[in-house]
């Protein structure tokens, strides 16, 4: 079993206008990069193992402040990106909901959030599945490496309430309830599964 520290990615103007970002690479915005700082100022004198990032700009940003201060290399993996929002990406709710109120998408949404996705997009059990394969494989590096030492993992809102709601048995349908803050840590310990 590891210790993982889940990590949310600091502040965009995509997040300030409530656009869907998903896997559209945004940027940091200035209160972004000063949250990362932050961050790497209150995780000073903590010893990690090891640091995993979403490859994506905001989140690969925030992970290259964290490791700058902590002296980690920043290990990227695809995987630990946000769910794939498909046609939804860059649109705020008032937009999507005024384009597909009335699609089964929109429908499905409402019956079964872990297995609705937008068009051309992934649901939430899909990301689950990625993350908690991502999760297993740095667990499995970790394994006699990290002597006790948690492993820093940052990622987006959807995708981190996804591995922290497997890994504290929570339904993935409740995983909205769980999305965290701009650069909010929250730890689990993950037991690998294959």
């Amino acid at each position: 079993m590891t210790e993982l520290w889940l990590i949310r990615h600091g502040q965009t103007d995509w997040n300030l206008e409530g656009r869907y970002q998903g896997q559209s690479d945004v940027a940091l915005n200035a209160t972004g990069l000063a949250q990362a700082e932050a961050l790497a100022a209150t995780l000073d004198g903590q010893r990690f193992a090891a640091l995993y990032s979403s490859d994506l700009q905001r989140a690969y940003q925030t992970a290259q402040i964290i490791a700058a201060k902590m002296g980690l290399a920043v290990q990227t993996d695809t995987r630990l990106r946000e769910i794939n929002q498909g046609e939804w990406q860059g649109r705020t709710l008032d937009e999507i909901r005024a384009a597909y109120q009335e699609s089964a998408h929109a429908k499905r949404a409402l019956i079964d959030p872990a297995e609705a996705r937008a068009p051309g997009g992934e649901s939430v059990l899909e990301v689950g599945l990625r993350m908690a394969q991502a999760a297993d494989d740095i667990t499995g590096a970790c394994d006699g490496a990290c002597t006790g030492s948690p492993v820093l993992v940052v990622s987006h809102g959807l995708a981190l309430a996804a591995l922290y709601c497997q890994a504290k048995e929570i339904p993935l349908r409740e995983v909205y309830s769980y999305i965290a803050e701009n650069t909010q840590a929250r730890v689990i310990e993950w037991r690998r599964r294959r």
